[in-house]
């Protein structure tokens, strides 16, 4: 027997250049542009206003890309706790889910050409229901726009797609405009760190708002202590075996004084030699470390240590009178995920 051929003709080997990739970027920006040049602010306002001052739950709908789009737009609004935003589909709206809802919730249909089947067909359903039908199209005139109690009409030039047909660029302008309102909101709501960061626990973002140094720091038994009067050389095992790369120099109340890191070891056995054996560690101890609270951020802590002049690896814990109640890592810091 013969072997078969492949019906697929291999591809012919092509490239994208930057001047490829230079015309397109700038074709989107002007059609950008576009879109923030000619978008209706009195119709984006009455939308944010609508969202701001709503009574009930908030849907959020659409299909194919716009869908994708509706369900981003869906989760962003739920994630900051406005509203009981969702994502509605079209499609099982009609096989059941519509009943999730009441009369004065918000449906937001999201469709560039407004004439999707699948949207038109669930506007008499969710009207029947008593809720309130805002469109956010493109194409003027569209029976979409028509048929539901406000329209927001999202200016668009063109799509960058070789065809003018793939929405590479109306998708933007739906997600650009929807997040957009979703600031405004928030920022109308005067929403709070602490608020948003319990609908975000989990992540860099939960982390980062919710976490303190007191979360991460060492503490007690776990901290390289040691005296002013200590001699170098007597306190190696405790520099090193703490996973520090420091000493927090204390006197007799616990407030600190000042720390000495591994890098002043090496700077100290370079500039003494063996004169080194007689150095106590205040004599080389720096006096004026970078500190911070137990109830800082630990992101602060974080940016502490990166601040100029020079990165630091450690910032000693300190309360309001000085006192020594810990030690924050860059490395405990990474380590809990920030």
């Amino acid at each position: 027997m013969g072997s078969l051929s492949s019906p697929i003709p291999p591809l012919k080997q092509t490239a994208i250049t930057s001047s490829d990739l230079s015309l397109l970027f700038e074709t989107q920006r002007r059609h950008l542009n576009d879109f923030f040049d000619r978008l209706d602010l009195s119709q984006a306002a009455f939308f944010a206003n609508t969202l701001l001052n709503a009574p009930g739950a908030v849907f959020f709908t659409g299909i194919g890309k716009s869908g994708i789009v509706a369900q981003k737009l869906a989760q962003t609004l739920a994630s900051i706790g406005l509203s009981r935003a969702s994502f509605l589909s079209p499609v099982d709206a009609l096989h059941g889910d519509i009943g999730a809802i009441f009369e004065g919730d918000i449906i937001i249909l999201i469709s560039k050409s407004g004439a999707s089947e699948e949207l038109l067909a669930l506007v008499p359903c969710a009207k029947a229901k008593g809720a309130i039908l805002i469109s956010l199209t493109s194409v003027e005139g569209n029976p979409l726009s028509k048929l539901c109690d406000t329209n927001v009409h999202l200016p668009i030039q063109g799509e960058i797609c070789p065809f003018n047909l793939a929405p590479v660029t109306s998708a933007a302008v739906q997600m650009v405009f929807g997040d957009t309102i979703v600031a405004a909101v928030m920022a109308a709501r005067k929403v709070t760190r602490d608020q948003y960061a319990k609908n975000h626990p989990a992540g860099k973002i939960g982390k980062s708002l919710i976490f303190k140094v007191k979360d991460v720091m060492k503490r007690k038994e776990e901290l390289p202590i040691c005296k002013e009067g200590d001699m170098i050389m007597d306190q190696l095992s405790e520099l090193t075996s703490k996973g520090c790369g420091c000493l927090l120099i204390i006197d007799d109340l616990y407030r600190l004084i000042g720390t000495f890191t591994d890098g002043d070891l090496r700077r100290a056995l370079k500039a003494y030699g063996a004169d080194i054996f007689n150095l106590t560690v205040g004599q080389m101890c720096n006096r004026n470390p970078r500190t911070i609270t137990a109830d800082a951020m630990a992101v602060e802590a974080m940016q502490r240590m990166e601040s100029p002049p020079s990165p630091v690896q450690f910032l000693p814990v300190i309360d309001y009178q000085n006192v020594v109640i810990g030690i924050i890592t860059l490395h405990g810091l990474v380590s809990s995920g920030l």
